[in-house]
């Protein structure tokens, strides 16, 4: 069994900023592309942001300009960066590796106030 370990989530105002962390195992780490979903309560799981295992990003149109994907691999992890957050924003944040077969996270909430 795959485990991605995420952390980082919490409660913070609007405007405000958050990290996410995800640490995977190293022989998923460097060939899968990895990402971020997110979901709201009583919406859909969506893509928010993933790089790919040569470092090219992609992002939903609605966090452009305010999150970054990054990753490290000398520690096998994956972070996001979300700056300028917004209520809209609140979900729980998932951490998922993705090539032929997909792995998840176990999720983070993320709250962020008015």
């Amino acid at each position: 069994q795959v485990q991605l370990v995420e952390s980082g989530g919490g409660l913070v105002q609007a405007g405000g900023s958050l990290r996410l962390s995800c640490a995977a195992p190293r022989n998923i780490f460097s060939i899968y592309t990895m990402g971020w979903y997110r979901q709201a309560p009583g919406k859909v799981r969506e893509l928010v942001a993933d790089i790919s295992s040569g470092g090219s990003t992609r992002y939903v149109d609605s966090v452009k300009g305010r999150f970054t994907i990054s990753r490290d691999s000398a520690k096998n992890t994956v972070y996001l960066q979300m700056n300028s957050l917004k209520p809209e924003d609140t979900a729980v944040y998932y951490c998922n590796a993705r090539r032929d077969v997909l792995f998840w996270g176990q999720g983070t909430q993320v709250t962020v106030s008015s």
